[in-house]
């Protein structure tokens, strides 16, 4: 079994870290940058920083952030939110970023990820998808712009397009389990797994170490992406693996 990871996921608004639930409902949890030297004596493998505010749409404040999260942290880092152009990437990879998030623009300029691989590698890119469960057909909705625009376009159509412009990794999150602490929504994630050629990570809905257990020995994903778990209780990174790791899940040993 190839080995896994978790990733701590962390929000950004106007320069603070932000949890919410189902993408509203927000509460400040703290400061970026002593946040990610803890995760990073931790042992976390990567963070994902994703910019939400509604208010600054540029990558300047993830330009901010990364410059100063590197003097702490030195695990890989992604960024995402804001990001509208090729450059606009290019500058926070050559700013310190390993990785780019990218989401909304999928859906209107995939050249950008296929410029982007071009230049630092496919496993530069991490193309996000959002998803929302349908109550009355049961089928999941694909959102952009934080959640707020629906996507007419089919899960795994979608999936195939990112994977052929030449994206390195899915990012599923369930908007529906965003906060919620109830667990992985597993279908979605099977669904995106079962489509997927390259490595995917499931986020939305991890509470306690049961859930990262039945969402690794239930799907093929290759990380579990984590917020509330570790924002709202006394989990980390270490006792997540430590307890993963006796139930035969395999991780990289630091």
């Amino acid at each position: 079994m190839l080995k896994k990871r978790i990733i701590p996921i962390q929000l950004l608004m106007d320069g603070r870290l932000v949890k919410t639930r189902r993408f509203s409902d927000w509460r400040d949890v703290g400061d970026p940058v002593k946040s990610s030297a803890v995760y990073n004596s931790q042992y976390a493998d990567e963070l994902i920083f994703l910019n939400i505010s509604r208010r600054s749409r540029s990558i300047d404040d993830l330009k901010r952030i990364i410059e100063a999260v590197s003097k702490v942290s030195f695990m890989p880092i992604a960024m995402g939110g804001g990001i509208q152009t090729a450059s606009d990437a290019s500058e926070l990879i050559l700013t310190g970023a390993d990785k780019i998030v990218v989401n909304t623009l999928t859906y209107r300029n995939m050249h950008v990820i296929a410029e982007t691989a071009g230049r630092f590698g496919a496993q530069a890119v991490v193309a996000s998808i959002d998803a929302l469960r349908d109550e009355q057909s049961g089928e999941y909705w694909l959102m952009s712009d934080r959640g707020e625009r629906r996507e007419f376009v089919t899960l795994e159509t979608h999936v195939r397009s990112l994977i052929s412009a030449g994206a390195g990794e899915l990012m599923i999150q369930s908007i529906d389990r965003d906060g919620m602490m109830t667990g992985y929504d597993i279908d979605l994630v099977r669904r995106v797994a079962a489509t997927s050629t390259i490595p995917v990570i499931a986020a939305g809905g991890s509470g306690n170490y049961q859930h990262l257990k039945d969402l690794f020995l239930s799907t093929n994903v290759s990380a579990a992406a984590c917020g509330s778990l570790f924002n709202f209780s006394d989990s980390n990174p270490i006792r997540a693996k430590a307890f993963l790791t006796n139930h035969g899940i395999p991780f990289k040993v630091v």
